[in-house]
């Protein structure tokens, strides 16, 4: 499977932006679609994640309200929209996908990655 995510950028505190990321390769091998970000010196932490069949979602506390993900099955992409930006929210962003069974948080757990994409909320 390769992710391909796009649509960072910079926005000011409260403004929106939509995250894509598409699927290609062997996509009927991932049974969840995950986004996770990694602020400068910090971890890398679960934000939002779909699976797949029967399109059930999974929030981070800290987006809940505010990100919602969804999926375009024609084309193989899952979007994460993302409004009422904060500062803590600044990171890079990456998709990912797994083939479990049960839907996890841990990233050691999702085998596939795309690139990040950065985004930048200023005050």
């Amino acid at each position: 499977v390769q992710l391909q995510a796009s649509g960072g950028g910079l926005v000011h505190t409260g403004g929106s932006l939509r995250l894509s990321c598409e699927a290609s390769g062997r996509t009927f091998s991932s049974n969840y679609m995950g986004w996770f970000r990694q602020a400068p010196g910090k971890e890398r932490e679960f934000v939002a994640a779909f699976r797949w069949s029967g399109g059930s979602t999974y929030y981070a506390d800290s987006v809940k309200g505010r990100f919602t993900i969804s999926r375009d099955n024609a084309k193989n992409t899952v979007y994460l929209q993302m409004n009422s930006l904060k500062p803590e929210d600044t990171a890079v962003y990456y998709c990912a996908a797994h083939s479990g069974i049960y839907h996890t948080i841990h990233r050691y757990e999702y085998q596939y990655w795309g690139q990040g994409t950065l985004v930048t909320v200023s005050s």
